[in-house]
């Protein structure tokens, strides 16, 4: 089983990540992935970057746990996920998972499932430019929420 983190700064191929993952691996039925990019809004207002900063070391252990969890719940063969940090500018890619397994279900389901866990339990910080100044983004309910289904209270409070 492939399972793997990235923190970078620097852009990514989905179409290579992607390969990467499945080279070798003829039992993989099924590839699921989810690409987030930078919107130019939020909460009403325009957004000129994103900055993202996070403390190296911990990030990726807490995202190799994740990634852990995802192995126990769901039937997958391989699981990867990519967070980018730094400055970046709308319709920039920020994150990527990418999660493989024999059938589709369950990579849809490990998909959806790091993703909710991303938004509310990687220690990322997150900085937006707006024509009004710097801001902090705060973590949402409705992220609190997605996670809460699969059993799982956040930890951001």
């Amino acid at each position: 089983m492939r399972l793997s983190v990235s923190i970078q700064t620097e852009d990514f191929s989905l179409e290579d990540e992607i390969a990467a993952l499945r080279a070798g691996e003829a039992g993989v039925g099924a590839v699921c992935a989810f690409v987030g990019t930078v919107r130019d809004r939020n909460d009403g207002q325009g957004v000129s970057s994103l900055e993202l900063e996070h403390y190296p070391g911990m990030t990726e252990r807490a995202i190799e746990a994740m990634l852990q969890e995802a192995r126990t719940r769901f039937d997958i063969l391989g699981a990867r996920v990519i967070h980018r940090v730094g400055r970046l500018a709308p319709t920039d890619q920020i994150v990527a998972v990418i999660v493989t397994s024999a059938h589709r279900g369950m990579s849809f389901q490990a998909c959806e499932f790091l993703m909710d866990y991303l938004k509310t339990q990687a220690p990322f910080w997150k900085k937006e430019a707006t024509p009004q100044g710097e801001r902090w983004v705060d973590a949402r309910s409705s992220d609190d929420a997605a996670l809460a289904r699969w059993g799982i209270e956040a930890r951001n409070h």
